[in-house]
């Protein structure tokens, strides 16, 4: 019995861990909002997440706000070679679909940095969707890998 009680305890632990920093609105999940650690002197920092729509109806992501002098949605486009950030006004979320907001595609843009993000720090921001509404997330800010990706999060 103890036994089961303690694996019990770890099954449950673990799944909490693993959902801390999950969120749920409605039909939405988004998953594990994260921003890359920036150099001592940039002006701008990207966050990423990935949102699942589990309903029938379609979304939209209108806007992201937080305390910094503008935040967009943006998406990389690249064209003859040079790529190009560009502001995305709404970004649609289909129903059962999962839309990704990663490095070289869509992403938050949070501008006017006047410290750097550093490897720990939480930023807080809301989300605001059509039909879910407004929803609180935090972005964990996170240290590049040396290939300049993210850690592996499949622990998390």
């Amino acid at each position: 019995m103890k036994t089961l009680l303690t694996l019990a305890s770890t099954i449950i632990l673990s799944t909490g861990i693993a959902t801390a920093h999950d969120y749920t609105s409605g039909d939405l999940e988004i998953m594990h909002p994260m921003a890359f650690e920036t150099p001592k002197m940039a002006k701008a920092g990207a966050g990423f997440l990935t949102i699942t729509n589990n309903g029938d109806t379609d979304d939209v992501l209108l806007e992201v706000r937080a305390d910094f002098p503008k935040v967009e949605v943006h998406t990389t486009e690249e064209t003859d070679g040079v790529a190009k950030m560009m502001h995305v006004e709404h970004l649609p979320i289909p129903a059962g679909e999962t839309v990704e907001l990663a490095p070289g595609g869509y992403h938050v843009m949070f501008m006017g940095l006047e410290s750097p993000f550093e490897d720990g720090q939480e930023i807080p921001a809301t989300l605001v969707f059509e039909t879910a509404g407004e929803v609180e997330v935090t972005f964990n800010v996170e240290a590049r890998s040396e290939d300049g990706e993210s850690m592996d999060h499949s622990n998390h």
